[in-house]
């Protein structure tokens, strides 16, 4: 028939197969690879982001002691070379906190220099919550005027903080003591073996020599370099697992940077300090720069303890 609708359907009206009923599905071996890409691909960004979230709280670290250089450059301007020191070594303390208590600050007009907050830079990004009560060590000092100080020390990623006086705060930076009250290094606890028979009060800092290696202010887990960093035994670093605990300037050992920490200096210069570089510093006039844990001092790199072997050596 001419007019025959089958003559129209001499082929099949579908003649291929649907990609989507006959789509090919992963196989187990493929799905074991993508998953293995991913993984891989994880390990190689997650240390990259670690360490680009590291550099980047160690440049606000950077910025915080900068911060800190400006003010007490201004300070000195103003009082002729003078830190706040006097013959009460806690002021530098006060600073700290960027109040004073009574009249421990020597130099007149607190509010001249000390109307800034300090709560912004008291704090290196990489310890910013204090360590729990008990946990680590305490301090217990008294000063001038029966001002009793107590307070716990931090780690190298936990802040120390004071307790009383009131009101309480928390820092993670700590100062050079004996720049901040006769540039002495000092044996022993006590005004008298500490600083020496005739120590000198307001150190003029002018005066002195070597800024750029003389330390100032650093990443501390205590508010203060040690007292006992004029005797030899005390500059041990053995019992330092890395959190800053022990004596004389292991306070400013710690791993918090990795190798190396944050250092401000006298000539308010702020860089990066080697750890092994801390023995080596002219932390005080009669520091010994050449102590046993110095190259000058015959250390050998079995001497230190594993986690600062791989620094470098002074």
């Amino acid at each position: 028939m001419a007019n025959s609708p089958t003559k129209w359907r001499s082929g099949p009206i579908i003649n291929h197969h649907s990609s989507i009923i006959n789509s090919r599905a992963f196989t187990l071996i493929e799905l074991l690879v993508v998953i293995a890409v991913i993984a891989l691909l994880m390990a190689i960004l997650i240390p990259a982001l670690q360490r680009a979230r590291k550099q980047a709280r160690t440049v606000v670290c950077q910025s915080n002691l900068r911060q800190w250089a400006m003010t007490l450059a201004a300070y000195t301007q103003t009082y002729e070379g003078r830190l706040p020191s006097a013959y009460e070594r806690y002021s530098a303390l006060w600073m700290l906190r960027g109040t004073f208590i009574g009249d421990a600050d020597p130099n007149a007009d607190h509010a001249a220099l000390y109307g800034f907050h300090t709560k912004g830079i008291a704090l290196c990004p990489m310890a910013t919550r204090p360590s729990v009560p008990g946990t680590r060590g305490t301090f217990r000092v008294s000063a001038s005027g029966g001002v009793q100080i107590e307070g716990y020390a931090g780690w190298s990623t936990e802040a120390w903080q004071v307790l009383t006086p009131s009101p309480p705060f928390f820092g993670s930076y700590g100062y050079n003591h004996a720049l901040f009250h006769g540039f002495r290094a000092g044996t022993i606890s006590g005004d008298a073996g500490l600083w020496g028979s005739s120590p000198i009060p307001n150190v003029n800092v002018f005066s002195l020599r070597e800024h750029t290696s003389i330390p100032v202010m650093l990443d501390a887990t205590t508010p203060m370099s040690n007292w006992t960093m004029g005797v030899p035994s005390a500059l041990t670093p053995r019992l330092n697992t890395g959190g800053g605990a022990g004596t004389a300037l292991n306070p400013f050992a710690t791993n918090r940077h990795g190798r190396e920490t944050n250092g401000m200096f006298l000539d308010w210069s702020v860089r990066k300090v080697g750890l092994k570089e801390l023995w080596a510093l002219k932390w005080a006039s009669d520091f010994d720069r050449a102590n046993p844990w110095t190259k000058a001092g015959g250390v050998q790199p079995e001497d230190w303890p594993k986690w600062m072997r791989e620094c470098k050596d002074y």
